[in-house]
Protein backbone atom coordinates (compact mmCIF):
# COMPACT_ATOMS: atom_id res chain seq x y z
CA UNK A 1 0.00 0.00 0.00
CA UNK A 2 1.50 3.07 -0.89
CA UNK A 3 2.39 5.64 1.82
CA UNK A 4 1.79 9.26 0.50
CA UNK A 5 0.74 11.70 2.58
CA UNK A 6 -2.55 13.68 2.15
CA UNK A 7 -2.66 16.33 0.07
CA UNK A 8 -4.73 18.70 3.07
CA UNK A 9 -3.04 19.71 6.14
CA UNK A 10 -3.85 17.44 9.04
CA UNK A 11 -6.02 17.74 12.04
CA UNK A 12 -4.05 19.45 15.32
CA UNK A 13 -1.93 16.63 16.47
CA UNK A 14 -1.54 16.40 20.70
CA UNK A 15 -3.91 19.27 20.79
CA UNK A 16 -5.96 17.55 23.77
CA UNK A 17 -4.75 15.10 26.31
CA UNK A 18 -6.32 12.17 28.58
CA UNK A 19 -8.80 14.76 30.65
CA UNK A 20 -10.56 16.18 27.46
CA UNK A 21 -10.44 12.82 25.63
CA UNK A 22 -12.25 10.75 28.29
CA UNK A 23 -14.93 13.42 28.65
CA UNK A 24 -15.66 13.32 25.03
CA UNK A 25 -16.56 9.55 25.92
CA UNK A 26 -18.35 10.67 28.77
CA UNK A 27 -20.21 13.68 27.32
CA UNK A 28 -20.77 11.39 24.12
CA UNK A 29 -22.81 9.15 26.18
CA UNK A 30 -24.82 12.45 27.96
CA UNK A 31 -25.49 11.27 31.54
CA UNK A 32 -28.07 12.68 32.00
CA UNK A 33 -29.62 13.07 28.87
CA UNK A 34 -29.47 9.37 28.53
CA UNK A 35 -30.75 8.61 32.54
CA UNK A 36 -33.80 10.94 31.65
CA UNK A 37 -34.80 10.12 28.29
CA UNK A 38 -32.82 6.64 26.94
CA UNK A 39 -32.68 4.67 29.72
CA UNK A 40 -36.36 4.94 30.34
CA UNK A 41 -37.77 4.03 27.04
CA UNK A 42 -36.99 0.67 28.08
CA UNK A 43 -39.38 0.44 31.15
CA UNK A 44 -42.09 0.20 28.37
CA UNK A 45 -40.73 -3.12 27.29
CA UNK A 46 -38.81 -4.75 31.27
CA UNK A 47 -40.79 -2.19 33.62
CA UNK A 48 -39.46 -2.81 37.10
CA UNK A 49 -36.70 -5.33 35.47
CA UNK A 50 -35.12 -1.74 33.77
CA UNK A 51 -32.15 -2.22 36.29
CA UNK A 52 -31.19 -5.74 35.15
CA UNK A 53 -31.34 -4.23 31.24
CA UNK A 54 -29.02 -1.31 32.20
CA UNK A 55 -26.15 -3.83 34.29
CA UNK A 56 -26.54 -6.40 31.04
CA UNK A 57 -26.25 -3.54 29.14
CA UNK A 58 -23.01 -2.27 30.72
CA UNK A 59 -21.33 -5.41 30.74
CA UNK A 60 -21.81 -6.15 26.99
CA UNK A 61 -20.18 -2.61 26.70
CA UNK A 62 -17.41 -3.23 28.62
CA UNK A 63 -16.26 -6.29 26.55
CA UNK A 64 -16.07 -3.81 23.31
CA UNK A 65 -14.38 -1.02 25.41
CA UNK A 66 -11.97 -3.65 26.81
CA UNK A 67 -11.46 -4.78 23.09
CA UNK A 68 -11.37 -1.40 21.64
CA UNK A 69 -8.72 -0.44 23.86
CA UNK A 70 -6.72 -3.69 22.99
CA UNK A 71 -7.05 -2.15 18.74
CA UNK A 72 -6.33 1.59 19.58
CA UNK A 73 -2.66 0.11 21.41
CA UNK A 74 -2.16 -0.54 17.37
CA UNK A 75 -4.07 1.42 15.24
CA UNK A 76 -4.22 5.18 16.18
CA UNK A 77 -6.71 6.39 13.57
CA UNK A 78 -9.79 9.21 13.26
CA UNK A 79 -11.17 6.71 10.47
CA UNK A 80 -10.95 4.56 14.43
CA UNK A 81 -13.63 1.73 13.84
CA UNK A 82 -13.10 1.17 9.99
CA UNK A 83 -9.46 1.08 10.30
CA UNK A 84 -10.22 -1.68 13.20
CA UNK A 85 -12.05 -3.83 10.75
CA UNK A 86 -9.86 -3.29 7.89
CA UNK A 87 -6.81 -4.30 9.79
CA UNK A 88 -8.06 -7.21 11.28
CA UNK A 89 -10.87 -8.68 8.86
CA UNK A 90 -10.61 -7.23 5.26
CA UNK A 91 -10.73 -3.54 3.63
CA UNK A 92 -14.40 -4.46 2.43
CA UNK A 93 -15.24 -4.86 6.18
CA UNK A 94 -13.73 -1.83 6.50
CA UNK A 95 -15.70 -0.16 4.31
CA UNK A 96 -18.44 -1.43 5.02
CA UNK A 97 -17.83 -0.14 8.93
CA UNK A 98 -17.11 3.30 7.68
CA UNK A 99 -20.40 3.41 5.59
CA UNK A 100 -22.67 2.16 8.77
CA UNK A 101 -20.22 4.27 10.82
CA UNK A 102 -20.87 7.60 8.88
CA UNK A 103 -24.90 7.46 8.61
CA UNK A 104 -25.19 6.57 12.47
CA UNK A 105 -23.02 9.42 13.73
CA UNK A 106 -25.60 11.65 11.21
CA UNK A 107 -28.82 11.10 13.55
CA UNK A 108 -27.00 11.49 16.96
CA UNK A 109 -27.12 15.29 17.15
CA UNK A 110 -30.39 15.50 15.59
CA UNK A 111 -31.67 13.16 18.27
CA UNK A 112 -29.76 15.43 20.98
CA UNK A 113 -31.78 18.59 19.35
CA UNK A 114 -35.12 17.11 19.74
CA UNK A 115 -34.15 16.01 23.60
CA UNK A 116 -33.17 19.37 24.33
CA UNK A 117 -36.55 20.72 22.43
CA UNK A 118 -38.46 18.88 23.92
CA UNK A 119 -37.19 19.41 27.78
CA UNK A 120 -37.16 23.15 27.15
CA UNK A 121 -40.31 23.39 24.99
CA UNK A 122 -42.30 21.36 28.25
CA UNK A 123 -41.33 22.93 30.65
CA UNK A 124 -42.32 26.52 29.33
CA UNK A 125 -45.18 25.01 28.91
CA UNK A 126 -45.93 23.51 32.63
CA UNK A 127 -44.46 26.69 33.90
CA UNK A 128 -45.75 29.43 31.57
CA UNK A 129 -48.40 27.87 29.39
CA UNK A 130 -46.22 28.31 26.07
CA UNK A 131 -46.76 26.14 23.61
CA UNK A 132 -45.05 23.10 22.82
CA UNK A 133 -45.38 23.74 19.11
CA UNK A 134 -42.68 25.56 19.76
CA UNK A 135 -40.32 23.11 19.59
CA UNK A 136 -38.69 23.41 16.91
CA UNK A 137 -37.04 27.08 17.49
CA UNK A 138 -34.99 24.93 20.31
CA UNK A 139 -33.88 22.36 17.66
CA UNK A 140 -32.41 25.37 15.69
CA UNK A 141 -30.84 27.29 19.21
CA UNK A 142 -28.78 24.24 20.23
CA UNK A 143 -27.87 23.38 16.53
CA UNK A 144 -26.45 26.53 16.03
CA UNK A 145 -24.38 26.31 19.51
CA UNK A 146 -22.99 23.10 18.53
CA UNK A 147 -22.19 23.88 15.10
CA UNK A 148 -20.19 27.40 16.36
CA UNK A 149 -18.12 24.98 18.86
CA UNK A 150 -17.48 22.65 16.58
CA UNK A 151 -16.07 24.95 13.92
CA UNK A 152 -13.54 26.54 16.83
CA UNK A 153 -11.97 23.72 17.09
CA UNK A 154 -11.13 20.51 19.30
CA UNK A 155 -9.62 21.79 22.35
CA UNK A 156 -12.33 24.90 23.21
CA UNK A 157 -14.92 22.14 22.26
CA UNK A 158 -14.32 19.35 24.73
CA UNK A 159 -13.25 21.97 26.95
CA UNK A 160 -16.86 22.88 27.29
CA UNK A 161 -17.64 19.40 27.05
CA UNK A 162 -15.66 18.90 30.04
CA UNK A 163 -17.45 21.52 31.94
CA UNK A 164 -20.99 20.65 31.37
CA UNK A 165 -20.01 16.90 32.06
CA UNK A 166 -19.10 17.34 35.50
CA UNK A 167 -22.29 19.04 36.21
CA UNK A 168 -24.81 16.84 34.99
CA UNK A 169 -22.84 13.95 36.81
CA UNK A 170 -23.10 15.98 40.11
CA UNK A 171 -26.97 16.82 39.76
CA UNK A 172 -28.35 13.40 39.03
CA UNK A 173 -26.16 11.96 41.38
CA UNK A 174 -27.16 13.84 44.13
CA UNK A 175 -30.83 12.93 42.90
CA UNK A 176 -30.43 9.39 42.72
CA UNK A 177 -29.20 9.29 46.55
CA UNK A 178 -32.00 11.42 47.74
CA UNK A 179 -34.40 8.89 45.57
CA UNK A 180 -32.94 5.34 47.11
CA UNK A 181 -33.64 7.12 50.80
CA UNK A 182 -36.99 8.46 50.26
CA UNK A 183 -37.61 4.96 49.18
CA UNK A 184 -37.16 3.52 52.51
CA UNK A 185 -38.25 -0.45 53.03
CA UNK A 186 -38.78 -0.41 49.00
CA UNK A 187 -35.04 -0.85 48.21
CA UNK A 188 -35.12 -4.08 47.05
CA UNK A 189 -32.58 -6.22 44.83
CA UNK A 190 -35.62 -8.31 43.19
CA UNK A 191 -35.00 -5.03 40.50
CA UNK A 192 -31.95 -7.09 39.15
CA UNK A 193 -33.88 -9.88 37.98
CA UNK A 194 -36.75 -10.73 35.49
CA UNK A 195 -39.06 -10.80 38.19
CA UNK A 196 -40.51 -7.76 37.68
CA UNK A 197 -40.35 -7.85 33.87
CA UNK A 198 -44.19 -7.67 33.53
CA UNK A 199 -44.99 -5.92 30.45
CA UNK A 200 -47.89 -7.75 27.96
CA UNK A 201 -46.04 -9.17 25.24
CA UNK A 202 -42.35 -9.30 27.09
CA UNK A 203 -42.62 -10.75 29.80
CA UNK A 204 -39.46 -12.08 31.22
CA UNK A 205 -36.38 -12.16 29.36
CA UNK A 206 -37.69 -10.68 26.36
CA UNK A 207 -38.50 -7.40 27.77
CA UNK A 208 -35.36 -7.03 29.39
CA UNK A 209 -33.74 -7.51 26.38
CA UNK A 210 -35.98 -5.24 24.23
CA UNK A 211 -34.86 -2.60 27.22
CA UNK A 212 -31.42 -3.37 26.56
CA UNK A 213 -31.39 -1.64 22.85
CA UNK A 214 -32.56 1.93 25.00
CA UNK A 215 -29.64 0.91 27.57
CA UNK A 216 -27.22 0.66 25.12
CA UNK A 217 -28.12 3.76 23.00
CA UNK A 218 -27.21 4.94 26.67
CA UNK A 219 -23.99 3.82 26.90
CA UNK A 220 -22.90 4.54 23.65
CA UNK A 221 -20.48 7.58 23.24
CA UNK A 222 -17.77 5.55 25.34
CA UNK A 223 -16.20 4.56 22.35
CA UNK A 224 -16.17 8.14 20.78
CA UNK A 225 -13.12 8.88 21.82
CA UNK A 226 -11.52 6.70 19.32
CA UNK A 227 -11.76 8.98 16.49
CA UNK A 228 -10.05 11.95 18.22
CA UNK A 229 -6.44 9.40 18.03
CA UNK A 230 -4.58 12.04 15.86
CA UNK A 231 -5.69 14.74 17.96
CA UNK A 232 -4.65 13.32 21.33
CA UNK A 233 -0.94 13.03 23.11
CA UNK A 234 0.21 9.61 23.74
CA UNK A 235 -3.05 8.10 21.79
CA UNK A 236 -2.18 4.57 21.96
CA UNK A 237 -2.36 4.81 25.67
CA UNK A 238 -5.37 7.84 26.06
CA UNK A 239 -7.79 5.92 23.88
CA UNK A 240 -7.68 2.84 25.75
CA UNK A 241 -8.04 4.86 28.90
CA UNK A 242 -10.45 6.47 27.62
CA UNK A 243 -12.88 4.10 26.03
CA UNK A 244 -12.54 1.77 29.40
CA UNK A 245 -12.77 4.10 32.11
CA UNK A 246 -15.87 6.08 30.78
CA UNK A 247 -17.97 2.91 30.25
CA UNK A 248 -16.94 1.59 33.45
CA UNK A 249 -18.02 4.95 35.53
CA UNK A 250 -20.56 6.08 33.53
CA UNK A 251 -22.08 2.65 33.02
CA UNK A 252 -22.36 2.47 37.52
CA UNK A 253 -23.73 5.84 37.33
CA UNK A 254 -26.78 4.44 34.78
CA UNK A 255 -26.84 1.33 37.13
CA UNK A 256 -27.07 3.60 39.80
CA UNK A 257 -29.45 6.47 39.18
CA UNK A 258 -32.14 3.71 37.27
CA UNK A 259 -31.83 1.15 40.23
CA UNK A 260 -32.90 4.98 42.55
CA UNK A 261 -35.79 5.49 40.17
CA UNK A 262 -36.99 1.88 40.28
CA UNK A 263 -37.15 1.95 44.12
CA UNK A 264 -38.73 5.13 44.39
CA UNK A 265 -41.38 4.59 41.75
CA UNK A 266 -41.95 0.92 42.65
CA UNK A 267 -41.04 -1.86 40.47
CA UNK A 268 -44.45 -3.01 39.66
CA UNK A 269 -45.39 1.41 38.45
CA UNK A 270 -42.21 1.30 35.97
CA UNK A 271 -44.32 0.71 33.05
CA UNK A 272 -45.74 3.90 32.45
CA UNK A 273 -42.75 5.69 33.75
CA UNK A 274 -41.41 7.46 30.64
CA UNK A 275 -44.97 9.37 30.61
CA UNK A 276 -44.20 11.18 33.49
CA UNK A 277 -44.16 14.61 33.67
CA UNK A 278 -45.44 14.50 29.92
CA UNK A 279 -42.29 12.85 28.36
CA UNK A 280 -39.71 14.11 31.36
CA UNK A 281 -39.56 11.67 34.24
CA UNK A 282 -36.76 12.58 36.32
CA UNK A 283 -37.94 16.37 36.09
CA UNK A 284 -41.24 14.85 37.42
CA UNK A 285 -39.34 12.76 40.23
CA UNK A 286 -36.83 16.12 41.38
CA UNK A 287 -40.60 18.42 41.48
CA UNK A 288 -41.54 15.59 43.85
CA UNK A 289 -38.44 15.37 46.14
CA UNK A 290 -36.79 18.81 45.58
CA UNK A 291 -39.22 21.24 45.21
CA UNK A 292 -37.81 24.12 43.36
CA UNK A 293 -35.13 21.80 43.01
CA UNK A 294 -36.34 20.43 39.89
CA UNK A 295 -34.91 23.13 38.21
CA UNK A 296 -30.76 21.72 38.62
CA UNK A 297 -32.41 18.91 36.97
CA UNK A 298 -33.65 20.18 33.94
CA UNK A 299 -30.68 22.51 33.40
CA UNK A 300 -28.17 19.31 34.16
CA UNK A 301 -30.80 17.69 30.97
CA UNK A 302 -30.25 20.66 29.07
CA UNK A 303 -26.66 20.64 29.39
CA UNK A 304 -26.31 16.93 28.81
CA UNK A 305 -28.15 17.07 25.26
CA UNK A 306 -26.27 20.09 23.67
CA UNK A 307 -22.61 18.36 25.22
CA UNK A 308 -23.72 15.09 23.72
CA UNK A 309 -24.91 16.68 20.56
CA UNK A 310 -21.29 18.52 20.60
CA UNK A 311 -19.60 15.61 21.54
CA UNK A 312 -21.34 13.47 18.40
CA UNK A 313 -20.61 16.34 16.13
CA UNK A 314 -16.86 15.62 17.11
CA UNK A 315 -17.03 12.33 16.28
CA UNK A 316 -19.20 12.72 13.19
CA UNK A 317 -17.02 15.11 11.53
CA UNK A 318 -13.68 13.28 12.60
CA UNK A 319 -15.12 10.49 10.79
CA UNK A 320 -16.21 12.21 7.73
CA UNK A 321 -12.55 13.81 7.62
CA UNK A 322 -10.77 10.47 7.48
CA UNK A 323 -13.26 9.39 4.51
CA UNK A 324 -12.77 12.03 2.78
CA UNK A 325 -9.44 12.03 3.01
CA UNK A 326 -9.32 8.71 1.13
CA UNK A 327 -12.40 9.47 -0.82
CA UNK A 328 -14.58 7.01 0.30
CA UNK A 329 -16.52 10.46 0.70
CA UNK A 330 -15.79 14.02 -1.51
CA UNK A 331 -12.46 15.02 -0.52
CA UNK A 332 -13.78 18.62 0.07
CA UNK A 333 -15.14 16.27 3.29
CA UNK A 334 -11.60 16.64 4.52
CA UNK A 335 -10.48 20.08 3.87
CA UNK A 336 -9.03 21.72 6.93
CA UNK A 337 -9.40 25.61 8.83
CA UNK A 338 -5.82 27.24 8.53
CA UNK A 339 -7.04 28.46 11.83
CA UNK A 340 -9.32 26.33 14.32
CA UNK A 341 -7.46 23.30 12.56
CA UNK A 342 -11.04 21.94 12.37
CA UNK A 343 -12.84 19.86 9.33
CA UNK A 344 -14.91 23.05 8.86
CA UNK A 345 -16.47 21.79 5.86
CA UNK A 346 -17.32 18.22 7.67
CA UNK A 347 -18.89 20.41 10.45
CA UNK A 348 -20.96 22.62 8.48
CA UNK A 349 -22.28 19.58 6.31
CA UNK A 350 -23.24 17.91 9.84
CA UNK A 351 -25.22 20.81 10.84
CA UNK A 352 -26.80 21.05 7.98
CA UNK A 353 -27.64 17.28 8.28
CA UNK A 354 -28.66 17.03 12.22
CA UNK A 355 -30.81 20.15 11.51
CA UNK A 356 -32.82 18.72 8.24
CA UNK A 357 -33.04 15.28 10.34
CA UNK A 358 -34.91 16.85 13.05
CA UNK A 359 -36.93 19.11 12.17
CA UNK A 360 -37.93 16.95 9.39
CA UNK A 361 -38.97 13.48 11.33
CA UNK A 362 -40.25 15.85 14.14
CA UNK A 363 -42.96 16.78 12.20
CA UNK A 364 -43.65 13.99 10.25
CA UNK A 365 -44.06 12.20 13.59
CA UNK A 366 -43.56 13.87 16.69
CA UNK A 367 -40.44 15.15 18.45
CA UNK A 368 -40.20 12.45 20.96
CA UNK A 369 -41.48 9.68 18.84
CA UNK A 370 -38.67 11.08 16.16
CA UNK A 371 -36.45 10.93 18.55
CA UNK A 372 -37.34 7.13 20.02
CA UNK A 373 -36.92 6.31 15.87
CA UNK A 374 -33.74 7.71 15.47
CA UNK A 375 -32.44 6.19 18.44
CA UNK A 376 -32.89 3.21 17.63
CA UNK A 377 -31.77 3.30 13.84
CA UNK A 378 -28.30 4.97 15.63
CA UNK A 379 -28.47 1.94 17.98
CA UNK A 380 -28.73 -0.62 15.74
CA UNK A 381 -26.26 0.60 13.79
CA UNK A 382 -23.82 0.99 16.45
CA UNK A 383 -24.39 -2.83 17.84
CA UNK A 384 -24.07 -4.09 14.59
CA UNK A 385 -20.49 -1.95 14.67
CA UNK A 386 -19.42 -3.34 17.83
CA UNK A 387 -20.07 -6.90 17.19
CA UNK A 388 -17.74 -6.20 14.05
CA UNK A 389 -15.16 -4.73 16.21
CA UNK A 390 -15.26 -7.94 18.70
CA UNK A 391 -14.41 -9.97 15.46
CA UNK A 392 -11.81 -7.85 14.84
CA UNK A 393 -10.19 -7.57 17.83
CA UNK A 394 -9.64 -11.79 17.83
CA UNK A 395 -8.43 -11.47 14.25
CA UNK A 396 -5.96 -8.72 14.70
CA UNK A 397 -4.45 -10.10 17.63
CA UNK A 398 -3.89 -13.92 16.27
CA UNK A 399 -3.18 -12.54 12.60
CA UNK A 400 -1.00 -10.20 13.71
CA UNK A 401 -0.19 -9.22 17.06
CA UNK A 402 0.45 -12.93 17.86
CA UNK A 403 3.27 -12.30 20.31
CA UNK A 404 1.13 -10.00 22.25
CA UNK A 405 -2.24 -12.08 22.34
CA UNK A 406 -3.65 -13.73 24.87
CA UNK A 407 -7.19 -16.08 25.29
CA UNK A 408 -8.83 -13.82 27.71
CA UNK A 409 -8.64 -10.73 25.94
CA UNK A 410 -8.63 -11.40 22.33
CA UNK A 411 -10.53 -14.78 22.52
CA UNK A 412 -12.95 -15.26 25.39
CA UNK A 413 -13.84 -11.58 26.25
CA UNK A 414 -14.74 -10.64 22.80
CA UNK A 415 -16.92 -14.00 22.49
CA UNK A 416 -18.95 -13.16 25.30
CA UNK A 417 -19.70 -9.59 24.34
CA UNK A 418 -20.88 -11.13 20.72
CA UNK A 419 -23.62 -13.57 22.62
CA UNK A 420 -24.41 -10.50 24.46
CA UNK A 421 -25.00 -8.42 21.70
CA UNK A 422 -26.55 -10.72 18.65
CA UNK A 423 -30.35 -11.10 20.58
CA UNK A 424 -30.33 -7.35 21.18
CA UNK A 425 -29.56 -6.63 17.27
CA UNK A 426 -32.28 -9.10 16.23
CA UNK A 427 -34.56 -7.67 18.27
CA UNK A 428 -33.60 -4.02 16.81
CA UNK A 429 -33.59 -5.59 13.50
CA UNK A 430 -36.75 -6.82 13.90
CA UNK A 431 -35.66 -10.41 13.57
CA UNK A 432 -37.49 -12.69 15.66
CA UNK A 433 -34.87 -15.70 15.46
CA UNK A 434 -35.53 -16.92 18.76
CA UNK A 435 -38.86 -16.77 21.42
CA UNK A 436 -37.04 -14.41 23.78
CA UNK A 437 -37.03 -11.69 20.59
CA UNK A 438 -39.70 -9.64 20.59
CA UNK A 439 -40.50 -7.02 18.00
CA UNK A 440 -40.73 -3.33 18.23
CA UNK A 441 -43.65 -1.39 17.68
CA UNK A 442 -44.44 1.07 14.48
CA UNK A 443 -43.00 3.49 13.80
CA UNK A 444 -39.84 1.79 15.60
CA UNK A 445 -40.30 -1.12 14.06
CA UNK A 446 -38.80 1.17 10.80
CA UNK A 447 -35.15 1.50 12.42
CA UNK A 448 -34.42 -2.27 10.94
CA UNK A 449 -35.69 -1.52 7.24
CA UNK A 450 -33.77 2.19 6.99
CA UNK A 451 -30.60 0.14 8.04
CA UNK A 452 -30.85 -2.77 5.94
CA UNK A 453 -31.72 -0.38 2.68
CA UNK A 454 -28.54 1.93 4.24
CA UNK A 455 -26.55 -1.11 3.52
CA UNK A 456 -27.69 -2.09 0.29
CA UNK A 457 -26.56 0.75 -0.97
CA UNK A 458 -23.26 0.77 0.90
CA UNK A 459 -22.62 -2.99 -0.76
CA UNK A 460 -23.55 -1.26 -4.04
CA UNK A 461 -20.65 1.37 -3.49
CA UNK A 462 -18.65 -1.48 -2.46
CA UNK A 463 -18.75 -3.04 -5.90
CA UNK A 464 -18.33 0.47 -7.55
CA UNK A 465 -15.25 1.13 -5.60
CA UNK A 466 -13.46 -2.73 -5.92
CA UNK A 467 -14.30 -2.35 -9.44
CA UNK A 468 -12.82 1.35 -10.47
CA UNK A 469 -10.72 2.55 -7.06
CA UNK A 470 -9.67 -0.53 -4.67
CA UNK A 471 -6.98 1.65 -4.15
CA UNK A 472 -9.62 3.92 -2.11
CA UNK A 473 -10.55 0.19 -0.10
CA UNK A 474 -6.82 -0.45 0.70
CA UNK A 475 -6.33 2.76 2.21
CA UNK A 476 -9.38 2.41 5.04
CA UNK A 477 -6.24 0.50 6.68
CA UNK A 478 -4.08 3.42 6.60
CA UNK A 479 -2.93 5.03 10.02
CA UNK A 480 -2.22 8.38 9.23
CA UNK A 481 -0.21 9.32 12.28
CA UNK A 482 3.20 10.94 12.85
CA UNK A 483 5.36 8.22 15.05
CA UNK A 484 7.95 10.93 15.75
CA UNK A 485 5.58 13.25 17.15
CA UNK A 486 4.79 12.07 20.32
CA UNK A 487 6.78 8.73 20.60
CA UNK A 488 3.68 6.43 20.92
CA UNK A 489 4.78 2.97 22.68
CA UNK A 490 4.02 -0.42 21.19
CA UNK A 491 4.11 -1.19 17.96
CA UNK A 492 2.54 -2.96 14.54
CA UNK A 493 3.69 -6.21 12.60
CA UNK A 494 0.71 -5.73 9.99
CA UNK A 495 2.37 -4.03 7.36
CA UNK A 496 -0.37 -1.83 6.94
CA UNK A 497 -0.38 -0.73 9.89
CA UNK A 498 3.34 0.72 9.91
CA UNK A 499 2.23 3.55 7.63
CA UNK A 500 1.97 6.72 9.05
CA UNK A 501 1.79 10.18 7.53
CA UNK A 502 5.61 11.33 8.86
Amino acid sequence: MASSAPESPGLARGAIGLREVLFQSVTHMAPAAAVAFSIPAGASYAAGALPLATVLALIACIFVALSIGELARHLPSAGSFYTYASQGIHPWMGFLVAWAYAFAEAFIAAFLFLVFAITVSGTLNTEFGWSTGTWWIWVVLSSLLVFVLGYLGIQISTEAGTIMGVFEIIVFGALAVWLIVEAGSRNTLSVFTTQHATVQGYAGLSGVIAACVYSILAFTGFESAAPLAEEARDPRRTIRKAVIYSALAIGAFYVFTTYAATVYRGPGHMTDFVKLGNGDPWTFLARAVWGVGWVLVFIAIINSAVANANAGANATTRTWFAMGRIRLLPKFMATIHPRFKSPHVAVIVQFVVALVLALWLGFQYTPYTAFILMATIFTLILISIYIVILIACIAYYWRFQRQHANILMHGIIPILGIAVFVPVFLTAAGIPAFKFVGKLAYPISLAGPVVGVWMVLGIAYLIYLNSRHPDRLAETGRIFYDESSTAPVGGTESGDAALSEG
